[in-house]
């Protein structure tokens, strides 16, 4: 009797992927920009979605997908600027996948410019999950130290930009922009950069342009 051996190698990311391109096709066909941020807790991603909250006041529709391992603290600051937001509590696990955000999406406003997705504080897990995203934002804060990107390749890597947010302490704190920028680029040279302080406002134009003409060019590919 002859025994074979056979190895299968199977993506096992396979089924989030199938997820993720079919939430990116609908998001598309009705020409909202899907926006992923990935960080570290206490980074600043949802002031930062509240200072763009008032930068988009009647110009520019928006809403929110909130993801956090327990409570809907992050969802209701959104909701508090008159921004629907949709909360997924994970319970525990470390990222969002693509298959949560169809389960919610049908509760998405139609008519809106903007889907933001703020996935749970993380580096590691949430850059290896599509979820459908067109741009896909990572933000690094000036308290967690410029040395982050060369420790974090893959959030890097993944992104479409990099923003380096709470630029307001700066004059406090030994981070160094420059070192920072140059590890992330050294990773992906293509990425867009950013330093922004959401609470006082700096940086926030040049952001605020940046996503606009990435929606304009999703619908300019649409028409």
């Amino acid at each position: 009797m002859t025994t074979k051996t056979l190895t299968v190698v199977r993506d096992l990311l396979a089924s989030n992927k199938q997820a993720a391109t079919a939430i990116r096709q609908e998001l598309r066909s009705r020409g909202i920009l899907g926006v992923n941020l990935l960080s570290s807790p206490g980074s600043g991603k949802t002031t930062l979605l509240e200072a763009l909250a008032d930068r988009f006041r009647d110009r520019y529709r928006m809403a929110v997908i909130e993801g956090d391992i327990e409570t809907e603290r992050d969802a209701e600051r959104i909701r508090a600027k008159g921004v629907p937001a949709r909360q997924i509590t994970t319970g525990g696990a470390c990222h969002l996948e693509a298959r949560m955000i169809g389960k919610v999406l049908g509760d998405v406003p139609a008519e809106i410019d903007f889907l933001f997705v703020e996935n749970v504080g993380n580096l590691v897990c949430p850059a290896s999950y599509d979820l459908g995203e067109d741009l896909r934002l990572v933000l690094l804060s000036t308290p967690e130290g410029d040395d982050k990107p060369a420790k974090y390749p893959a959030a890097f890597l993944s992104a479409d930009a990099f923003v380096v947010t709470k630029a307001d302490l700066l004059p406090y704190l030994p981070f160094d922009p420059a070192r920072a920028t140059a590890e992330a680029l050294a990773i992906k040279p293509a990425l867009a950069v950013f330093t922004v302080s959401a609470v006082r406002g700096d940086g926030l134009d040049a952001l605020t342009a940046y996503l606009v003409e990435a929606l304009e060019r999703l619908r300019s590919g649409r028409a």
